[in-house]
């Protein structure tokens, strides 16, 4: 089978910054900082993070039992969802429906799951060793993959639905794979990105303890991207969902495009449980892959990378210097931003937000910035967009994720054409 060509039709967001694509891609180009204080924090080390404001689950057809029942990540997960399959225009049922439900997959995916139910319900059981109180809910609301099987269950999609699990690197996996699967024809269409609401007490108990985490006082100065003033990344939560779809499928129903996904590649570092490998060997390896099926031409391309961009000492600097080694001298032609400096570091659903930056950043021909850098690492001396939006004709995006365990991941977009 001739192997199929994969464009984006519809995309959703919940975020720091806007819980609307419109909202969200607005903020970014703009340099809005999503980042601010938690009252929740206030007795520990770090009392920041990037959380989801003014969110109404009602608003996306969730009534109060089901919000009652499940925890936040699946309430986003749904929502962003829900935007996606209503900007796409895809059902699967009445006499509107114009894709086969077994044609219909959903591949989204959470780094953590739902954490708040699980610290809840522990909470339960160190009170009282005998379990009674433990929520019969407890298990099918906490498990991670239970955001994709109630996303499946809004839209009826029967087809391929897998929960990835990779990290931070969760979202751009499940659009990868999800691309594959839509390009070797194993579904019409699939619905794709991930979910997280980690940002909790034991949550940034975790994170800070493992001296992975900002501990700036300043909310909008915290999240510092190759900035050499960084301290640590800083928390975020929210959702990003896109509908891929084969470009025959989407023609035959009239559909809007917004993007086509052209590249992935996928590869792990085997060098360590949280640190990068140092040589960028293995992340430079991933970008290449979809480089290559990207059909990337260093003389005609104009790049934009959507950098991974944790505000981490290693991740910035072993980031720099996969670019260096994927794309030699090119990488200080190449523009690179980090929204990460804006929405916090949303997990399982950074890469799928990000991925969604990329194609409008394809759109408008503008790449939004990596605010707050003003004062440059110099061994992160690649153009990383400081603080305000430019203007490019790019002709070609990518995003890399990089999480924990070692796990990489890339993926390509160009505009649609004809």
């Amino acid at each position: 089978m001739e192997p199929k060509r994969v464009v984006i039709t519809g995309m959703g967001v919940i975020s720091s910054v806007g819980n609307d694509v419109d909202t969200y891609w607005k903020n970014l180009v703009d340099g809005v900082c999503g980042i601010d204080f938690v009252d929740d924090f206030k007795d520990m080390p770090v009392t920041i993070a990037g959380k989801v404001k003014d969110f109404d689950p009602e608003r996306y057809g969730m009534d109060k039992a089901f919000v009652r029942k499940q925890d936040k990540f699946t309430q986003f997960a749904v929502a962003a969802a829900v935007q996606a399959m209503d900007q796409a225009g895809l059902k699967t049922e009445g006499e509107d429906a114009n894709i086969d439900p077994f044609r219909l997959g959903v591949y989204v995916g959470s780094g953590i799951g739902g954490f708040e139910v699980q610290f809840r319900e522990t909470a339960k059981m160190v009170e009282d060793p005998s379990g009674k109180w433990i929520s019969p809910l407890f298990i099918p609301t906490m498990i991670s993959n239970i955001a994709a099987g109630h996303v499946a269950i809004r839209h009826q999609a029967k087809g391929p639905c897998l929960d990835i699990v990779t990290a931070c690197a969760t979202s751009s996996h499940c659009l990868g794979e999800a691309f594959r699967a839509v390009r070797h024809g194993y579904a019409d269409a699939i619905i794709a990105g991930g979910s997280e609401h980690a940002s909790i007490p034991i949550g940034v108990a975790g994170f800070a303890n493992a001296k992975a985490l900002s501990r700036a006082t300043d909310p909008k100065y915290a999240s510092l991207p190759f900035n050499k003033n960084r301290q640590g990344f800083v928390m975020g939560d929210g959702a990003a969902i896109l509908i891929l779809e084969s470009l025959d499928h989407a023609l035959a129903r009239g559909a809007t495009i917004l993007g086509e996904m052209v590249g992935y590649g996928n590869t792990c570092d085997a060098y360590h449980a949280t640190a990068p490998r140092p040589d960028g060997s293995t992340q430079a390896r991933a970008i290449t892959l979809a480089l290559e099926e990207a059909g990337f031409d260093p003389e005609k391309d104009n790049l934009y990378i959507n950098a991974h961009g944790t505000g981490t000492h290693l991740n910035d600097v072993a980031e720099t210097i996969a670019y260096k080694v994927a794309l030699g001298d090119y990488a200080y032609k190449a523009h690179i931003s980090s929204i990460k400096s804006m929405t916090g570091h949303m997990f399982g659903a950074a890469g799928a937000a990000e991925a969604i930056a990329t194609i409008l950043a394809l759109r408008d021909r503008i790449i939004p910035p990596t605010i707050n850098l003003d004062c440059p690492d110099p061994e992160c001396d690649l153009d990383y967009t400081p603080n305000v939006a430019v203007k490019s004709d790019i002709t070609i995006g990518i995003s890399d994720s990089l999480g924990f365990g070692g796990h990489d991941a890339c993926v390509a977009f160009r505009r649609y054409e004809d």
